[in-house]
């Protein structure tokens, strides 16, 4: 994996771990979970095109 593609999930992991703080202290935002699920399916996509 190249390291730009190792970046790129390391930040989707992190924003995961971020959006769950910002859920479980403020409560859900549809928003949020919208957009990580966005950058989750890019970087998926990434992945698949990289490999």
């Amino acid at each position: 994996m190249p390291g730009s593609v190792k970046a790129m999930a390391g930040f989707t992991v992190g924003s995961l771990v971020a959006v769950t703080a910002y859920t479980v202290t403020l409560g859900s935002s549809g928003w949020l979970w919208f957009t990580w699920v966005v950058l989750g399916l890019l970087t998926l996509g990434v992945l698949a095109t990289r490999t």
